[in-house]
């Protein structure tokens, strides 16, 4: 590609395309469109701000997501259109909203803002219902609508990663695995490298119980990013449950205040002693959470101390404490109810009922994909298998080393996701099995000559 720079994007776009046609001749069928790279901007400085932003904003720590806030505030100085700008700054509001490196709401309403002029500008972009998703979710507690907007970022761009690891994690707080597993999996065949989903594994890992094996996957995450908050928190969950609570103090003892807020560090640290029945330390610590919590806002210490009371077996007083978050709309409590640090309240008999409606799905809202229309009829399939067999037979098209599906598909005059289809569903065959077996005909044939 000796391409101007101008160019960028119908570059990404040719590769794009080669490169998946080259995974459908070989792994089966899937529908390709005609573009999978959309022009961003017309601007390349904006284009390179924005590139640089989320390569801060993966660093998951709020000294490099300050630095993304920067850069995409200056892509859309220049480019008040551009999308993925508006949606980048309002990922990054969310995170220092989540993590609590900003003030709570002034981070939400800026997320907001970003998002809603995302959404006027490109309703249909995959990015915006994400970031709708995580509104739904960290400022209304509102499981079903984050949960319909996660949906429709899939639907509208399944290769979009964010939207299936979203998808893995609200399946992972439901308590189904089989179906977070699936979208997990979408999302490392999308990108297998990205530090966010390697750490959505290691967090699946964690939830299924597999404390050893997500240990091992964050420790190869934090030798790449010692700074990486939401890996360096799971890694004490791990610990916690291993047992291993002198080494959850002494990392705590060891941590920049820039990784871990101080609520946080405090629901820590009475975890620790709860796991060591150090009693003196588990009545202040707890005492502190109790104050820290009476604070609407203080959503970490709403978290940890309802972990505190399942950690002390005070089952009542962690049901009683429930209900009263959830009525502050307490968000972070969706990611605490079915942690395996709490356990010990799933035989309870509450638990059923909360699990239930805390994660109810709206009504008619289907968890499933819905089964495409063939894309070709029975009648007109039966046609063009045959028509293809004669051409094959009489044209011999094979001989040509550099046949694609493309091109075998201009010939018989169809198009190339009809083709796929055709020779998926019809025949049970991929392209590069299908035009091998004529080749290894051909071959014999020419060897018994």
């Amino acid at each position: 590609w000796d391409r101007k720079l101008e160019n960028i994007f119908e570059i990404q776009d040719e590769i794009s395309l080669l490169i998946a046609d080259k995974l459908r001749e070989q792994f089966g069928h899937f529908e390709i469109g005609e573009h999978l790279v959309d022009r961003q901007t017309d601007s390349l400085t904006v284009y390179d701000y924005a590139l640089q932003a989320r390569y801060y904003f993966n660093q998951w720590n709020p000294e490099d997501v300050r630095k993304a806030i920067d850069l995409y505030e200056q892509a859309v100085a220049l480019d008040p259109q551009h999308t993925e700008s508006h949606v980048g700054l309002a990922d990054a509001y969310g995170f220092m909203a989540t993590t609590e490196f900003m003030p709570r709401a002034e981070a939400w309403q800026k997320a907001a803002m970003h998002t809603h002029q995302a959404y006027a500008l490109n309703p249909n972009n995959a990015g915006v219902h994400y970031q709708l998703a995580n509104l739904a979710f960290f400022t209304q507690a509102d499981f079903a609508a984050a949960f319909r907007h996660a949906v429709r970022s899939v639907e509208l761009r399944p290769s979009y990663p964010e939207g299936q690891q979203f998808m893995a994690f609200l399946y992972i707080l439901m308590l189904d695995m089989e179906r977070a597993q699936i979208h997990l999996e979408r999302a490392l065949g999308i990108d297998p490298l990205s530090p966010e989903t390697r750490f959505y594994q290691a967090y699946y890992e964690y939830r299924s119980f597999d404390f050893q094996g997500a240990l091992e996957t964050l420790s190869r995450l934090l030798a790449q990013n010692p700074k990486n908050i939401p890996a360096v928190i799971v890694q004490q969950y791990c610990l916690l449950k291993l047992g291993q609570t002198d080494q959850v103090l002494q990392n705590l003892d060891a941590m920049p205040q820039d990784i871990v807020m101080p609520d946080e560090s405090l629901g820590l640290r009475c975890l620790a002693f709860i796991g060591q029945q150090a009693t003196t330390d588990i009545e202040a610590t707890l005492a502190q959470l109790q104050e820290r919590a009476l604070d609407p806002s203080a959503f970490q210490a709403h978290s940890y101390l309802f972990l505190a009371y399942a950690g002390l077996e005070q089952i009542d007083e962690a049901f009683d404490w429930l209900e009263q978050a959830f009525g502050m709309k307490s968000a972070i409590l969706l990611l605490a109810f079915t942690d395996p640090l709490v356990a010990s309240l799933r035989e309870d008999a509450r638990y059923g009922q909360f699990l239930e409606n805390m994660y109810q799905l709206e009504a008619q809202q289907s968890v499933q994909s819905t089964t495409k229309a063939p894309l070709l009829e029975e009648t007109t399939a039966v046609q063009h298998t045959a028509a293809l067999k004669v051409f094959m037979e009489e044209e011999r098209p094979y001989l040509d080393p550099g046949l694609s599906l493309r091109s075998l598909a201009a010939r018989v005059q169809i198009h190339p996701n009809q083709l796929s289809w055709l020779l998926n569903n019809r025949l049970q065959q991929n392209f590069n099995e299908f035009v091998n077996s004529y080749r290894i005909a051909q071959f014999k044939q020419l060897a018994l000559d």
